[in-house]
Parts: C-alpha cells; sequence; structure tokens
C-alpha cells in the first residue's frame, strides 16, 4: 500500500516520507478501513515535532488518528455488518503505531463510526479529535440543558463543534471570537451570543448572564483561568482542553470560594462510554442538518508535508484534510 511515515521527529519536509508498505490486517476485534480522507490536527503535528519531549513511541509512524472510509476487512469475533461500511475512525494513532495517512488503516472495532449518509467521507475525517474532545468539553461537569456555556475560542476546531453540540443539548450558549469575520459561522452553529475578545468579554458576559456563567469550554487555560474565574457561577466548572503555557497559574481563591470545579482533558484517555456517546451525538447532529466543518484545503497524500505545514501556519478557516 502507499503510505506516509516518519521514523524521527523534526520539521515535515525533513521526517516525512511516502512510499510503499506491506498492508496491514485486521486482527481479533479489528476493521481494516480503506482509507478515503485522513484528517490532520494539531495533535499529529505536535507528536511529529515532539513538542511534549516524549520521543518516539514507535520506530516507524504512519501519523493522523482521524480518518474516513470504508470497511473492506474484519477480525475474529467482529460482526459482518461492518464490512463494506463507510466508517470514520478516531484514535487511529492513539497508543498504535500506524494511522491513517495511508491506503488501508487498521482499528478496533470499538474505534470504527459508521458515517451517516448524508456525510462525506471529508466530514467523517474531521470528527475524531475535535469532536470527541468537544462533546467532552460540554458535558464532562453534567446535564446542560438550561444551562449558560460560555465556549471561548467558538471559531476553532473544537469550539465550533461544542457550540453546535451544546446547543442541541438545550444550553445557552455565549461564545468568544476572536475577530468579527467569524461571528456569522459560530451564530450559525448555535450560539446565542457571539462576544470578539477584548480586555471587555468580562463585562460584556457578565450583561448577559448577571450570575455568572454554569460553565466555561476553555482553549487557553492559561490567557483566560482568571477571567473565567470572575465569570463563574457558584459551582460553576471549567472543561479545558488546552493552554498557551505549560504550567501557568490558578487564580486559587476566586475559584475556592466559588467551589469551582476544573476539568484537565485529555483526548486520547477519554473513557470508552465518553467516545460512544461523543460519536452518537456527532452522527446525530449531521443527521440533523449540521453541515460540519468547513474545508480549507484538500491535499493528496503524496504531499502530505504541505498539508502539515497549512495547519502549522493557517492561511484561512476551514480543516486541511489529506486524500488517498
Amino acid at each position: 500500500m502507499i503510505a506516509a511515515w516518519y521514523e524521527k521527529q523534526g520539521p515535515a519536509r525533513d521526517v516525512l516520507v511516502v512510499g510503499e508498505m506491506p498492508e496491514p490486517t485486521a486482527g481479533p476485534g479489528e476493521v481494516r478501513i480503506r482509507v478515503a480522507v485522513s484528517g490532520v490536527n494539531p495533535g499529529d503535528i505536535k507528536k511529529r515535532q515532539n513538542t511534549f519531549g516524549y520521543g518516539m513511541p514507535y520506530p516507524r509512524v504512519i501519523p493522523h488518528s482521524d480518518g474516513a472510509g470504508q470497511v473492506d476487512q474484519v477480525g475474529q469475533g467482529v460482526s459482518l455488518y461492518w464490512l463494506g461500511r463507510r466508517v470514520w475512525c478516531h484514535g487511529a494513532q492513539s497508543y498504535r503505531p500506524f494511522g491513517t495517512a495511508a491506503e488501508f488503516c487498521v482499528v478496533p472495532v470499538a474505534q470504527a463510526v459508521a458515517l451517516p449518509a448524508v456525510a462525506t467521507f471529508e466530514q467523517g475525517a474531521c470528527l475524531g479529535i475535535p469532536g470527541i474532545t468537544a462533546h467532552r468539553a460540554v458535558h464532562v461537569a453534567g446535564p446542560v440543558h438550561g444551562r449558560t456555556i460560555l465556549v471561548q475560542a467558538g471559531d476553532s476546531a473544537v469550539g465550533y463543534c461544542a457550540v453546535r453540540l451544546a446547543h442541541r443539548a438545550g444550553a445557552r450558549v455565549i461564545a468568544s471570537v476572536r475577530t468579527d469575520a467569524d461571528e456569522p459561522m459560530v451564530r450559525r452553529a448555535g450560539a446565542d451570543f457571539v462576544l470578539v475578545s477584548s480586555d471587555e468579554l468580562v463585562a460584556q458576559v457578565r450583561a448577559i448572564a448577571p450570575n455568572g456563567v454554569d460553565h466555561i469550554v476553555e482553549l487557553a487555560f492559561g490567557a483566560n483561568i482568571a477571567s473565567d474565574a470572575d465569570l463563574l457561577a457558584m459551582g460553576g466548572s471549567v472543561a479545558a482542553y488546552a493552554t498557551d503555557v505549560a504550567r501557568p497559574a490558578i487564580p486559587f481563591w476566586p475559584l475556592a470560594f466559588n467551589n469551582a470545579r476544573l476539568y484537565l482533558l485529555g483526548s486520547d484517555d477519554f473513557p470508552p462510554e465518553a467516545k460512544a456517546a461523543a460519536a452518537q451525538a456527532l452522527n446525530e447532529a449531521l443527521a440533523a442538518g449540521w453541515p460540519g466543518y468547513a474545508i480549507a484545503e484538500r491535499v493528496p497524500l503524496a504531499e502530505i508535508a504541505r498539508a502539515h505545514e497549512l495547519l502549522e501556519q493557517p492561511a484561512r478557516h476551514g480543516r486541511i484534510v489529506v486524500t488517498i
């Protein structure tokens, strides 16, 4: 099969190789997917760059955890229901060496999700990491129906999906965005209020929610935790899936006096039942008419280094996908 891989970490053009590899075979409890589209996420970039200093987990890595295609082989113990099924997958390169940047990819059947008929392979390939993270970030503190949620960076991949899922779950959604140009997209996703991030954000949110917000979905924990503490209602919560600084300080007493709860979310290690609930909610959103993510660039597998560079230096909104 044709695949992309790296055997050392570093800049995309220095380490990514495209060539021939043996086709994988589905083992017990697994399915093999003939990949149509591979999704590129910031986590894939960080692994290749060795951002967190963990080094090479395997001698050879085929990157990308998310993808979509058609099941063409099932392993022992897997229902024939899956054979020929259009699916999206997640976690393909989580604790495994070979992800979706290849003609074929093998995953445990629990990590393959039937793709709704209305959805394209491109949309399916974009769902895994951002969609499951968004669902967990919205729901980790409990039911959100009738509650007020602030989604910081509602124009980001996780934020945009979090707005949609919170809206569908019956929350009142406030979203912050970087620019006025981001407002229409986030409002279409279901935000009741869209605010451009500024020094006035706390006052603007307080004008909407005088008693504070019940829950905050947070992208930049270090930069925002102080203002988040000012915005929380009594007993409120913050679910952070990323931070701008590795060792942020926290305003302990304001959070303590509010009896606040902090949830720090690492998407690879969400409980299986949380991933399953997220997959179901994402499919239901697509089936109900959510258009999913805008695609900014479609890059062929032979040019995978360019796909990584586009994500590192984005020129416009939308997801980067690699076509197989």
